[in-house]
């Protein structure tokens, strides 16, 4: 049995200030930054050390209509392999939408989108998950996400799909505390009651971050000390079972590590002061719930440890599914995934493509969600470009945010890149010889093969297309 303990998520930017802090007990790393091969030095010593390492995956899409790109399983797999992982994660959220179900062009949100609450979207949502549990090599766990929008004619709240959602798969929950703070300032849900409707006895562990409000909309940032109304939520949520594992994301405007380390010790005490006065009863049935793996298992502190762990046949998500179609029965879902398809296709190209509202969304609020969508694709395009910014100087976001609002991002960031610059360069829109000069040299160099072919008709297409852009 796996006892998590007070984690941190683990980034390159802190990387030193990680592996020197006292106390942590594991680490969360993004799974789409982690090369199985080539793993970080960092996170390698961490290991060695005998500190747990969890991947965390943000671009698997499970609440998609589509269903989970195997590729992107058999990396997930690959690093939960390459770390010696306990368990996996990933979100309930869609990042893209299009394709073949609605015969339209793929789009990419860059983001964590929400999945309305309906049965449609359950439905889809168990079966990827199963093909999920079914690919990875350890158990998996969801979270649940922040938003900015909620979907209109939801047939459950929050808890009540979650319940649903776990009960049907066996899969384990992330809670993440920041963001049922989060709907609870954006879409007036009642994190207290969500709580209440939660089986509290699939928990894996529990998120906390920070975020910031403004004009009344609370964005979940990553990038700001833990709100005292978090904390709020952690306690009572801590005070019905003892979570297992607790960490502090943060992802941006890293502060120094003193102050990193006052953050996890008031998660620490938070945790431990609300478990004192934990009920019995409620913690009691997570030794007995038929969900729980021996990966990663709620502790009951006012009981005694089982001296056997459970079953590891019985409480494989494989043997679950096998027990019986109790966890399979549901109407058939492709008439479900073209529905959901079509919905979640129509959102998303009105949040980056400028398409009309679908009916039944608050406009305002998309207005708000695209505007975020496209700062978030400016400062991602900066890290993995750095010398865009660092060529058009002040005039970089604005271009971005300009050009973003009227291009979808088709594939990854540093295709988005590419297009970015291409767009410059042969809308005319730079003025300045030397800027347009840099940034076709830029381009060129990252364009085509690497390194360049010196075949004479690579290099006299190059020519010819230098010449085009410059013109």
């Amino acid at each position: 049995m796996k006892h998590l303990g007070t984690g941190i998520g683990w980034r390159p930017e802190i990387a030193a200030a990680v592996e020197g802090m006292p106390g942590i007990d594991w680490v969360e790393a993004v799974a789409e930054n982690v090369c199985p091969g080539h793993l970080p030095e960092s996170l390698v010593r961490l290991r060695e050390r005998g500190v747990t390492v969890v991947p965390h995956g943000v671009s698997l899409g499970l609440g998609g209509a589509d269903r989970p790109d195997e590729g992107k399983l058999a990396d997930l797999a690959a690093a939960a392999e390459a770390l010696g992982s306990p368990l996996v994660t990933e979100h309930i959220a869609f990042v893209r939408a299009g394709g073949a179900l609605t015969a339209s062009p793929i789009l990419e949100a860059g983001h964590l989108l929400p999945v309305p609450r309906t049965r449609d979207a359950l439905d889809v949502l168990c079966e990827n998950i199963r093909i999920a549990q079914d690919a990875l090599p350890v158990p998996l766990a969801v979270e649940n996400i922040a938003a900015l929008i909620s979907w209109p004619g939801e047939e459950m709240t929050e808890g009540q799909f979650l319940y649903d959602l776990a009960d049907r798969t066996g899969v384990r929950l992330l809670i993440d505390v920041a963001n049922l703070h989060t709907n609870h300032v954006n879409r007036g849900e009642d994190p207290a009651k969500a709580l209440d409707e939660l089986p509290v006895e699939a928990i894996a562990y529990v998120h906390v971050a920070g975020g910031f409000e403004r004009d009344g909309v609370w964005h979940d940032s990553h990038a700001h000390a833990v709100p005292p109304a978090v904390l709020a939520i952690l306690a009572d949520l801590s005070s019905r079972v003892r979570p297992p594992g607790v960490l502090l994301e943060r992802d941006e405007n890293f502060p120094a590590p003193a102050e990193l380390k006052r953050e996890l010790t008031a998660i620490r005490e938070t945790v431990e002061k609300a478990s004192i006065s934990m009920v019995p009863e409620v913690s009691a049935p997570a030794a007995a719930a038929p969900a729980v793996s021996d990966a990663v298992v709620p502790a009951a502190p006012e009981a005694p440890e089982p001296t056997e762990a459970p079953d590891e046949t019985a409480a494989s998500p494989a043997a679950e599914r096998a027990s019986g179609d109790a966890h399979k029965a549901s109407p058939s879902t492709d008439p479900a995934r073209q529905r959901l398809a079509l919905a979640q296709a129509a959102l998303l190209s009105a949040l980056v493509a400028g398409t009309p509202v679908p009916e039944g969304f608050d406009g305002t609020r998309l207005s708000v969600q695209a505007r975020a969508l496209a700062g978030k694709r400016a400062d991602v395009v900066a890290k993995v470009a750095p010398e865009l910014p660092e060529i058009l100087a002040e005039g970089y976001r604005k271009s971005f945010v300009a050009y973003a609002h009227g291009h979808p991002m088709t594939g990854g960031y540093r295709r988005d890149a590419l297009d970015f610059a291409e767009h410059l360069l042969l809308g005319g829109r730079l003025e300045d010889p030397d800027v347009r000069r840099q940034v076709s040299d830029w381009w060129l160099e990252r364009s085509g093969p690497a390194p360049l072919s010196q075949h004479p008709a690579a290099r006299l297409a190059r020519a010819t297309r230098r010449v085009l852009l410059r013109r």
